[in-house]
């Protein structure tokens, strides 16, 4: 029993300074065994759940006109302001500088600012 003891208490120590003396090397040239290497691996965080995020890049974007607040786009007026998703979205411009991206939503082209128009009408 106490050869097997003396023999484990052995095999440890070879398998410590085997793990010692790799992790050196890992860490020296780069390779993956190193603490370094997992930490610049690590999961990036989302955005916050709050506006505190939208309203600095707000806040911080130039524009010596007018902020589009959906895209952050600098215009001249706020009926200029472009759609944020212009490939799924028509803008209808609804006259006193009033403006509305809405969905495509499959339907025939123009068919989105058809129904629209039949909406401000009442027809809709």
């Amino acid at each position: 029993m106490e050869l097997f003891n003396l023999l484990f208490l052995a095999l440890g120590f070879l398998t410590f300074g085997a793990n010692a003396q790799f992790g050196f090397f890992d860490q020296m040239f780069g390779g993956g065994g190193g603490g370094h290497h997992h930490q610049q691996h690590q999961q990036q965080q989302n955005v916050r759940s709050d506006s505190s995020w939208y309203q600095a890049q707000y806040e911080n974007a130039p524009c010596s006109n007018y902020l589009c607040p959906g895209t952050l786009s600098c215009v001249h007026f706020p009926h200029h302001c472009p759609c944020a998703w212009d490939q799924v979205e028509d803008k209808v411009e609804l006259g006193q500088g009033i403006a509305v991206c809405a969905s495509k939503g499959g339907y025939k082209e123009g068919e989105t600012l058809k129904k629209i128009e039949l909406a401000r009408k009442g027809l809709l």
